[in-house]
């Protein structure tokens, strides 16, 4: 991260240092696609100015899956050790991206004496939004976007904590998302398949269950199937895949979590180089481009200060001469402060970011452009 994640205990002495303790989770730090929604989160928090902190080492399971297995020995082991933590550090207020973590620490922590004010993520980014703090991002000039959305609740953030309007406000508020409601929802919704800890057992009998709901998932239509915890993200992933096998869904059909719907930006420090220092954004300025020094000056220039211009140019066969093969994905074309090759402004949300030595030559649709930084679109 382009930013330092503060850690309680080391680098902040209480939690009252901070807005938030910022509560990873198991999934969100060893599970590749949570792993990707903590990123995220924190990469937006960071954008609006929540001051948040994490337990790094100090964190372990909440226990969530042990007692829904029926361990309650290793459960109280388990809740006991991060509840005595969690006070001696001062937790109060906690933010949460699993549904699971959620639940445990919001309604059964407090049977060990934790008593905190537990968010989930949607929840805290939806108030951001509507605060102002962080801005959807807009189509480009003259770009139509229109991206169909349904929405799947976990059991445990909705049924079990009535949790309904954040996240649906939230994907509700990006522009160009064509809302779609499944018809079982809300309170009438279906579980994924993970609950009561089925996340870590085999269905041998009847129909799986999260194969019944990525059907009805896929059956809206929708592009985009997001939700709010990592564990309905593996199960209904593993399910869009068996109906994508069996050709019963597009290929192009994606589950992700909520924050990673496109479209979710923080407000006002899109433009920074790639190391996360700030530029000049007041004047951005597109790159020289091409070997007669032709430029770009053509295409729609950034409206306003908060904004710098990101274009998709197609796609990278492979880069010569260093070895960086990003195989076949969407690049982002990259303006520099000035036309100075050396101070490229990109923006890097949810981006993997190749550093390549300045003036550096791609190939986008057989023409050849110098480009200092090349940013390769998840």
């Amino acid at each position: 991260l382009p930013f330092t994640v503060k850690v309680l205990g080391e680098d902040v002495e209480s939690a009252d240092d901070v807005d938030y303790l910022f509560w990873v989770g198991c999934a969100g730090a060893y599970e590749d696609r949570a792993k990707k929604t903590t990123r995220a989160v924190a990469e937006l928090f960071d954008h609006a100015g929540v001051d948040f902190a994490v337990l790094g080492n100090g964190e372990t399971c909440t226990g969530d899956s042990a007692r829904r297995a029926g361990n309650e020995v290793l459960f109280q082991m388990l809740a006991e050790q991060n509840v005595e933590t969690l006070n001696e550090l001062g937790a109060t207020k906690i933010v949460v991206t699993c549904a699971h973590c959620f639940n445990t620490i919001k309604n059964e922590y407090p049977q060990l004496g934790g008593k905190y004010e537990v968010l989930h993520h949607t929840q805290l980014l939806n108030k951001l939004v509507r605060e102002k703090r962080l801005t959807p991002v807009a189509p480009a000039a003259g770009e139509t976007v229109s991206t169909p959305v349904t929405y799947h609740d976990p059991c445990y953030l909705g049924r079990h904590n009535d949790v309904y309007a954040p996240p649906r406000e939230l994907i509700g508020a990006l522009p160009g998302v064509e809302y779609r409601e499944m018809e079982r929802s809300q309170e009438r919704s279906f579980c994924c398949g993970a609950g009561g800890a089925r996340m870590w057992m085999e269905e041998h009998i009847g129909k799986r269950v999260n194969v019944e709901r990525s059907e009805e998932a896929v059956d809206t239509g929708a592009s985009a199937i997001a939700t709010g915890c990592p564990f309905c993200r593996v199960m209904m992933t593993d399910g869009l895949t068996a109906e994508q096998s069996d050709g019963n869904a597009r290929e192009e059909v994606e589950v992700v979590d909520a924050v990673e719907v496109d479209g979710l930006d923080a407000a006002g420090v899109e433009t920074c180089d790639p190391f996360g220092h700030p530029v000049d954004r007041d004047h951005p300025q597109p790159a020289v481009m091409g070997d007669a020094g032709s430029h770009v000056a053509d295409r729609p220039q950034p409206q306003d200060r908060h904004r710098a211009a990101r274009w998709d140019v197609g796609v990278l066969d492979g880069l010569p001469g260093g070895g960086h093969d990003v195989g076949k994905k969407q690049v982002a074309l990259v303006f520099t402060d000035g036309g100075n090759l050396d101070r490229p402004i990109v923006r890097v949300r949810h981006a993997q970011v190749l550093g390549l030595p300045t003036g550096h030559r791609t190939v986008e649709t057989g023409v050849a452009q110098e480009l200092g930084v090349v940013v390769v679109l998840p």
